[in-house]
């Protein structure tokens, strides 16, 4: 069933302030979501190719451990790769036929990473662990009752709402903007996992904006600064070509500091 309804109090866009975040591909959480459903869409694939029917399943649930990395102006070695643990349940057999699930789980992740993260090397990069259990039997035991409707395992809502503000598509439109093509061809030492902040105060716009410029596009640190500051006003213009803010303040990186080096 779907209810759709007005919200009772005043839009978005009548109120003083408005607080607006988003993570991009580059970012841990981003990257935690979507392994999580490319692992997912790869086992309902098999579970319909083995089976004619999508089995229980659960890939919610997904860790990035921090790797290690030396760095210095012009480059840097990893020491010791990223770690990914894919967790929760999976159906792993059905009578006398198996799935391979943690083997179907880690290729996934792994061509994941490949297409959507072209600095990464899974190889070197990432360890992908699985550990994906089999569901319990009173979950996977809906599978083999048969009938033209399943029974629900769960309760479950979902929740939207409709349009965005301003705000909110500006953010979410420069975000895909400094991960697009054209802007990486500009600024190939432009990483990817950008998080952006944006609040709105009456009609002034306050953006923060972390990214990350890769060392081995970066000689030194006079290098880092002309660069980032060339960022900074490109994505001054391209805020303010939207033409929607009384005034726009744009941060980027801002725990910076000249004069320290890598450190700072």
């Amino acid at each position: 069933m779907i209810v759709t309804e007005k919200f009772p109090g005043p839009a978005m866009t009548e109120q003083y302030i408005e607080i607006v975040e988003r993570k991009g591909i580059g970012h841990p959480d981003t990257i935690c979501d979507s392994v999580a459903e490319a692992v997912s869409i790869a086992l309902a694939a098999v579970y319909l190719e083995r089976f004619g029917s999508i089995l229980h399943h659960n890939i919610d649930k997904s860790l990035l451990v921090a790797g290690q990395a030396e760095i210095d102006f012009g480059g840097g070695r990893m020491l010791q790769p990223m770690e990914l643990i894919i967790g929760d349940r999976a159906t792993d057999r059905l009578g006398p036929t198996t799935i391979p699930v943690a083997d179907i789980a880690e290729e996934a992740a792994v061509n994941w990473f490949k297409a959507n993260l072209p600095h990464v090397d899974p190889q070197r990069h990432l360890h992908c662990r699985s550990a994906l259990a089999p569901g319990s039997a009173a979950l996977t035991d809906i599978f083999a009752r048969g009938g033209a409707v399943l029974a629900a395992n769960d309760t479950s809502a979902v929740v939207g709402y409709w349009p965005l503000s301003p705000t909110e598509s500006l953010v979410l439109e420069l975000e895909t903007y400094l991960n697009s093509a054209a802007f990486k061809k500009c600024f190939p030492e432009s990483g990817q996992d950008v998080k952006i902040m944006g609040v709105r105060t009456g009609q002034s716009l306050d953006l923060t904006v972390a990214m990350p410029l890769l060392a081995q596009f970066i000689d030194n640190e006079q290098s880092y600064f002309s660069r980032k500051e060339e960022i900074r006003q490109q994505i001054l213009m391209f805020v303010e070509n939207s033409g929607q803010y009384s005034g726009v303040t744009i941060h980027f990186n801002t725990l910076d500091t000249p004069g320290r080096g890598v450190h700072g």
